[in-house]
């Protein structure tokens, strides 16, 4: 079994930035594809970011594009989601997801483990 824990999270300004990190325990997550998710109170979870296995293919919701950023470290068995220029519409709790049959992409079914969520707030 994989476990997911996210870090991170917390009380920012508009405008200023937040890294969220992932770290995976029990098992290398290696060559699974891996996304960020979010939520926010009384919405649907929401695709934010995904990256391959390699880290060579990287994809983003419209809304977060050119102010976020995924990444990974399969040394350290992390993922990561730098964000910058944020936005009171990004509070919400972010959820780092894993796909151990590879598929990935945008769609949260597509993952078979989560992490507990990391809560991010945004103040105007």
């Amino acid at each position: 079994q994989v476990q997911l824990v996210e870090s991170g999270g917390g009380l920012v300004q508009a405008g200023g930035s937040l890294r969220l990190s992932c770290a995976a325990r029990g098992r290398t997550v290696n060559n699974w594809a891996m996304g960020w998710f979010r939520q926010a109170p009384g919405k649907e979870r929401e695709f934010v970011a995904g990256i391959s296995w390699s880290g060579g293919r990287l994809y983003y919701a419209d809304s977060v594009k050119g102010r976020f950023t995924i990444s990974r470290d399969n040394a350290k068995n992390t993922l990561y989601l730098q964000m910058n220029s944020l936005k009171p519409d990004d509070t919400a709790v972010y959820y780092c997801a894993a796909d151990s049959t590879l598929q990935g992409g945008t769609v949260s079914s597509k993952y078979n483990y989560w992490g507990q969520g990391t809560q991010v707030t945004v103040s105007s």
